[in-house]
Parts: C-alpha cells; structure tokens; sequence
C-alpha cells in the first residue's frame, strides 16, 4: 500500500519528478563553486571533489551513505556559518539524529517551510537532502551579496539552406517566392492618381467596345501543341516534403494508426481462437480429471491408510533407535571402563613378574650397610677426637691447679 500511494504522489507531481534532484544538485554544484568551496571546506578536510550527481539517489549511481552523510553534515554547517548564523561543525562520530535535528531547525530559522521527517536526510542522498543544501547556499550567497545574472545568448543567424535544383524544375518554395516579390514590387511602385484614371479610363473603353459575336481562335492547333511541349517541362512543380513539417508527421500518424487497426483485427481475431483452443483445452483436461480422480479413488484411499501405517512404524523406529543409541552409548561407556581395568590388572601383573624391583631392593640394602660401616668408623674417630680432646682439657685443668698451689721461688727453681 505504502509503495502504491508513493507511486501516486510520483504520478500526481510529473513524469520529470524523478530527475528533479539531478537539476537541483547541479545548481547546487555551481552555487558551492560561486562560495568557494573548494578552498574552504575540502582543503580544510583534505576532501575530493563533488561530482555532478553526488548527492543524488540514484540504482544506477555509486553510493557511500556513510561517507555522504558525513559529507553532506560538513557542507550544511559551513552554509549556516557562513550564512550568518554561529553553528559548531559536526564530528564523525557524533549522534546523526541529533545533528539531522539541529540543520533542520537552522534551516527553519531562515524561515523555509520543512515538510518532510528527519530521517529522509539520515541516507545523505536524496532529493531532500539536495533541498536542504540547495536553501542553505542560498542563503549563503545572499548573505554574501552574490546574484546570478540572467545569461545572454548570442543571436545564430540561421543560412539557408542552399538546394540544387534542376532548370527544368520549379519548386514550391520558389514560386512563393516570386509572388512575394511581386507583391513588394506593387506595393514599392505607388501609382499616381493621373495614371489611376488613365486605367479607368481605358478599362471603360474595353468594355464598351465587346464583341457582338463569338471569338474564335485563328491560331494552328499543331503550333498550339508544340508550344504546349515546349513550355510543360518548365511548369512542372515539385514539392519537398519537410521531415518537421507538421503535416508529413499527421500523414505518419494515421498510416501507423491504420497499420495498427489492420493488426489489431487479425491478431484479435488469432487470440480470440487461441482463447476458444484453451477454453476446449481446458474443459477437456478437467473432466478427465474428474474422471481419473473417480478411477482412482479407491487407490488414494488405500495410499492414505499405507502413509499413516507407514508414519506409525517410522515412530516406532524412532522410539527403537533411540533406545538402541542409549544402549549403545552405555555399552561404549562400559568397554571404556573394561579396557582401564584390563590395562591395571597387566601393569600389577607385569609388576608381580618382573625382578627388577627385588634387585633394586638388594642393591638399595648393601649401600645402605656400606653407609652404615662408613659412618660407624665416622663415629668413632669423633669419640676418640672427643677423648683426646677431653683429656687434654683435663691434663690442663691439673696443670692450672697445681701451678696456683705452688709458690713461686719453688716455681722457679724448679723451672
């Protein structure tokens, strides 16, 4: 429905409706080009260049909505800048619905009529958003005191045709041509009133002096003919047809329109006994449907009744499969298990088996004695280290007690 009624608002506008954004984006291109544009909005934002159609919504045209939203956001707010009004230039990555908003309402403020939603310019192409920045150079260049001037077309003097035409031959063209002229040449040779009268008065004479018998022709009829020969070629006019003339395109129109009738009676005619064959066709393969659905009704009945006994045993099969795959899922965890037991019971086995432990044992018990015999004779160097170390230190205690109880002379003598 909503593509029906947009059809209709399209038809209801004209035909040239879909091609209004192209004339509006050109005038738009020129208007950018008139403020500058280049210097003051893509070389600051190492931007290229706008084409022709840019903006305009377009299948047949290449689109970028990200980069041309981004673009179209830069352009109308240097237009309201420039403009006259203070407007804070849009970043990449800002909020669009936000922005969208804030242009429209400038937009408003320069007293132009919006009609339309915000989200029409959110694509950044179109025939609003053309609109929009169309009314916004508009603005700029007024606030900058620029007009367009009316454009002056030079005059084409328009030559004639040259056309070579045969001296036996008089054309159309030519013979009006001639009258004209006379026609100036009598209007340019003004009469007086002298030879006025003269020509009445001879007019007058004429007609008094008429005839009273019937004239006849003294001239030969053979010398008639030849002159007739002669002079026929020389009053032979031929017209050339003019491929603009509006009568050769009337002549066209109704050859084509009777061409069309002349078809349109034979191919109604074909299409009307196409439609007859079909029709017959038609019947005929219904009643033998009829008739072979009654032949085989009873087949589709026993067809109904094998499907539903099929579809019952293919739930059975199902509810059996699936309690073969639980079983099987079951078993697979039980061999699992059975093949952890196996492989214990081999090692213990092969370890029950196997000598090697006992040796290491053996081995393990005459280093332990060899360590055993080192440290006893480690022990007793100690004791007998401690001894000699204990006695000492008591052969030195009696020394000591026996040097405090002897006086000294005695000391010395015997020293």
């Amino acid at each position: 429905m909503a593509e029906d009624g947009r059809r209709g608002d399209e038809e209801d506008r004209g035909p040239g409706a879909a091609y209004r954004g192209v004339a509006v984006m050109e005038s738009l291109l020129e208007k950018l080009n008139a403020l500058n544009y280049e210097e003051e909005v893509l070389g600051k934002h190492n931007m290229k260049n706008l084409s022709r159609h840019y903006f305009v919504s377009s299948p047949y045209l290449a689109s970028n909505p990200g980069e041309q939203f981004y673009m179209f956001t830069i352009i109308a707010a240097w237009l309201i800048n420039v403009a006259g009004r203070p407007f804070t230039e849009p970043q990449e990555y800002d909020e669009p619905n936000a922005t969208v908003s804030n242009i429209l309402a400038e937009l408003r403020a320069f007293g132009v009529k919006v009609d339309f939603p915000p989200s029409k310019l959110k694509s950044g192409s179109g025939e609003y958003v053309c609109f929009v920045l169309d009314r916004l150079a508009e603005e700029a260049l007024r606030k900058r005191g620029f007009t367009f001037r009316k454009t002056n077309y030079p005059s084409e003097n328009t030559e004639e045709e040259s056309v070579v035409e045969d001296d036996a031959e008089l054309t159309l063209r030519k013979v009006e041509e001639e009258l004209i002229d006379e026609g100036d040449e009598e209007e340019e040779n003004v009469m007086d009133l002298e030879a006025l009268k003269l020509r009445s008065t001879h007019t007058e004479a004429e007609t008094s002096s008429k005839p009273d018998e019937i004239l006849e022709s003294t001239v030969d009829a053979t010398e008639w003919n030849l002159e007739v020969e002669r002079v026929l070629p020389q009053l032979k006019v031929t017209i050339r047809t003019d491929n603009k003339d509006w009568r050769v395109h009337v002549d066209q129109m109704h050859q084509h329109r009777d061409g069309i009738q002349s078809s349109l009676k034979e191919a109604k005619s074909h299409l009307d006994k196409l439609q007859e064959d079909i029709g017959k066709t038609l019947e005929k393969v219904s009643s033998r449907e009829k008739y072979i659905n009654n032949q085989l009704e009873h087949l589709i009945q026993e067809y109904r009744s094998a499907q539903a006994k099929l579809s019952k045993a293919r739930e059975r099969y199902q509810q059996a499969s699936g309690g073969v795959t639980e079983r099987t899922r079951v078993l697979a965890e039980i061999s699992e298990e059975l093949e952890k037991v196996k492989q214990e019971m081999e090692e213990k086995g092969s370890s029950m088996s196997d000598g090697a432990p006992v040796v290491k044992i053996k081995q393990s018990l005459t280093k332990l004695k060899q360590e055993i015999i080192q440290m006893d004779v480690r022990i007793g160097v100690v004791e007998h280290t401690l001894l000699q170390a204990k006695l000492k230190e008591k052969s030195n205690m009696t020394r000591d007690m026996h040097a405090t109880n002897i006086p000294e002379p005695a000391a010395g003598l015997f020293a």
